[in-house]
């Protein structure tokens, strides 16, 4: 195993189960994944961290996939004690491994930043999911204002390789929208835990247009 192979499977799941667990993040989880229903599908479900958030009685089926083999354990064992029929694969979003139009909500946090084709994600999301069907999403990316943009762009080439392709200058409404949604915005605020560069916080509701 090489050093790369080695810190992204040893080290970098450590780093964001830390992340991705604290008590912050998942009160900013709290504003978007209840609100999911019917049948769902979870980009990014490794690790479980947002099982604990759904509204059990609203669920009829889930569904995920997560890129990283060593937390899909956890996320299915997370699932089953919600009493759910749960199908959890490891995939990556540029290639959901699902019909079209098979459900009524995709549910993704903190995942956009580090897929390797944004839009085809999207597009993908925008396929599996009914007419009229909901993209709940809370992302980080690129801040609004110059001075933190600045840091973003500068850090951003380490902080990649680092963090398991985590990009700081990806737009989110605004590229979720030309994917073929009608985007709801709930909230966006710079994250209080992190430095600015780091912290751009959005959250809302998209709807898919069209069939």
């Amino acid at each position: 195993m090489g050093l790369r192979n080695w810190y992204d499977e040893t080290i970098l799941p450590k780093i964001v189960a830390a992340g991705c667990s604290s008590p912050e993040v998942s009160e900013l989880r709290a504003h978007v994944v209840p609100l999911a229903q019917g049948k769902v599908f979870e980009i990014g479900c490794g690790g479980g961290y947002n099982q604990a958030l759904y509204k059990k009685d609203a669920i009829t089926q889930f569904a995920g996939i997560d890129p990283n083999a060593s937390l899909l354990d956890t996320s299915r064992k997370r699932a089953e004690a919600q009493g759910w029929e749960a199908d959890i694969r490891q995939g990556v979003g540029e290639a959901i491994p699902f019909p079209d139009g098979s459900f009524d909500t995709v549910v993704c946090t903190y995942t956009l930043c580090s897929v390797d084709d944004q839009a085809k994600v999207l597009s993908e999301l925008r396929r599996i999911l009914k007419p009229g069907g909901r993209l709940l999403y809370l992302e980080h990316g690129k801040a609004p204002d110059p001075g933190p943009a600045k840091w973003q762009r500068r850090i951003e080439p380490v902080w990649k390789k680092l963090m398991g392709n985590c990009h700081l200058t990806r737009e989110i409404g605004a590229a979720i929208r030309p994917a073929g949604f009608e985007v709801e915005p709930i909230g966006q605020e710079y994250f209080e835990k992190a430095p600015k560069w780091a912290g751009w916080i959005e959250w809302g509701v998209a709807r898919k247009v069209g069939a």
